[in-house]
């Protein structure tokens, strides 16, 4: 009782008032009139107590429109808008290709590669040759699921399971997701929980029933002595005991000492450190590792753009000359390339380093030496929603080793080197995975002790379509590892963004001196 807080009081009273049905939080803030981070606050010391507990949890999905949703429901979305187009053109013989549809239309590049590749899995549209689309008559599940869904949530909330299944499908397959934002709808789960006295809280409650409730006193003033109503108060607890305030030492902060570590490991083992510059053309960041400009592979790079200047002057020859020819027709690098007609003007575009690869790509195009190992501790910028593994911008460690000797099994080893050496991880595990710009392809995953199996980073051997422009003729393979989600196992921290945490006391006790 001389523990309580008023809130707390507050709160077990109206508990006390509703025995037989227990009440929720949002009845719990009507009838004691607290506001919501009060009645939370209050709510979560009690539960600490065990004067109170949950009587029951609900979940319910409520799905609702993003803003791009709202504009979609204005202007129509692109899947609707691509699919009435290839019809258009169908009927009046004209050949499509995706350039027309941007052009008409008025659509960003990636959200018509998008709605193409989900109308072609559909079956709706097919790509012929030179990269043209033709509908093929057949309806499109998704586009006529669009126009309903955005009607309904126009006017509000609702809950996901009131959708019919084929809705359903369409609604969670485009909500938002980590990574990509542009989508039309969000479901957002909402837990709604009703609580109890228990025994112990029962007891207290009649008791402040009958004694009432004492106004409380955390200041003793000369009014109240002069007056002599302090006789009359309640004076809010303190302890004598605590520890006084600790002293620290200076020291550099954990993450710091942390890439230290992997620069002079990585040095020791023989590799070069590689550099490059934050702010990079769309060529050295995406076309030249073969990532095609139409392709959805690019989503997966939602870039920050420079305002000005958008554009770089000029890009450095033969290599783009090179770059354009395998892109378009694979010459020199054994395959057919994209087959369509490069944009040079766009591999100018200025954009935030989205991937560490880009230092790679400009090393191998400056002459690296034969065998060689190098290693860059880059900066990397994407667009996407944080979380506790999620950041908008990350650092990673991105590699290359080139040499005639060269194989998968190199790369293997040296994954699960940096996983136990570096992350000081104690299992890992291989994933296959796809990437324009390597094959095979692998994923390395780690398991955080509190977060379980998490994703470090992508890698494998570079495919000519890469390495023969550049003027390497040996394998190469490549690995770009997320260092931000290492030193969460490494510092044992379950966040990451705590990582950048300004809470000193925090920074003081994470686990450092590696």
């Amino acid at each position: 009782m001389d523990n309580l807080h008023p809130l707390e009081s507050n709160v077990l009273l109206a508990l006390s008032r509703q025995p037989d049905s227990p009440p929720t939080l949002d009845q719990l803030a009507e009838s004691t009139g607290l506001e919501p981070s009060q009645l939370s606050m209050a709510v979560e010391w009690l539960l600490a107590k065990s004067l109170i507990a949950i009587h029951a949890e609900t979940v319910a999905h409520l799905a609702s429109l993003t803003p791009i949703g709202e504009l979609y429901f204005e202007k129509y979305s692109p899947i609707e808008r691509v699919l009435s187009a290839a019809r258009e053109a169908g009927q009046t013989g004209k050949r499509l290709t995706i350039q027309d549809i941007q052009a008409k239309e008025g659509l960003e590049p990636s959200d018509v590669s998008k709605a193409v590749g989900s109308l072609k899995k559909e079956g709706a549209v097919l790509i012929v040759q030179g990269g043209c689309i033709e509908s093929t008559g057949r309806n499109s599940p998704t586009a006529e699921a669009m126009r309903p869904l955005l009607q309904e949530l126009r006017s509000g909330q609702r809950e996901l399971q009131t959708f019919a299944a084929p809705l359903r499908n369409v609604l969670q397959q485009h909500a938002v997701k980590r990574g990509n934002a542009r989508e039309p709808f969000r479901i957002d789960e909402r837990v709604t929980r009703s609580f109890l006295l228990t025994a112990d809280g029962q007891a207290v409650a009649q008791q402040l029933s009958r004694d009432g409730v004492a106004e409380e006193v955390s200041q003793l003033t000369p009014e109240l002595l002069k007056e002599g109503a302090w006789r009359n108060k309640r004076f809010r607890k303190y302890t004598i005991s605590l520890r006084a305030p600790r002293i620290a030492a200076g020291k550099r902060h954990p993450y710091r000492e942390f890439l230290d570590l992997v620069k002079l490991k990585l040095v020791s083992m023989g590799f070069q450190e590689m550099r490059g510059t934050l702010v990079e053309t769309e060529f050295w960041n995406m076309d030249a590792l073969f990532m095609p400009q139409f392709h959805p592979a690019r989503d997966i790079h939602d870039v920050y753009f420079v305002r000005e200047p958008t554009h770089a002057p000029t890009i450095a020859e033969p290599y783009l000359t090179r770059v354009t020819q395998v892109h378009e027709k694979g010459t020199g690098a054994g395959s057919t390339g994209w087959g369509y007609t490069f944009n040079a003007e766009r591999a100018k575009r200025l954009v935030l380093r989205s991937q560490g690869t880009a230092v790679s790509a400009r090393t191998l195009a400056g002459g690296a030496s034969v065998p060689g190992k190098y290693f860059s501790i880059a900066r990397c910028f994407r667009y996407d929603q944080v979380d506790a593994t999620h950041a908008t911008d990350f650092f990673q460690v991105e590699g290359i080793v080139l040499g005639a000797d060269i194989n998968f099994r190199t790369l293997l080893g040296l994954l699960n080197l940096f996983a136990r050496e570096v992350a000081q991880a104690k299992e890992v595990k291989f994933l296959p995975a796809y990437f324009p710009f390597t094959e095979p392809s692998v994923e390395m995953h780690v398991r955080h002790p509190k977060l379980g199996w998490m994703e470090l980073g992508g890698a494998g051997l570079f495919r000519p379509e890469v390495t023969t422009p550049l003027g390497v003729s040996v394998p190469v393979i490549a690995w770009g590892l997320g260092l931000d989600r290492m030193a969460m196992v490494a510092l044992g921290i379950h966040d990451i963004r705590d990582l950048f945490s300004a809470d000193l006391d925090f920074i003081r006790t994470m686990r450092g001196s590696f």
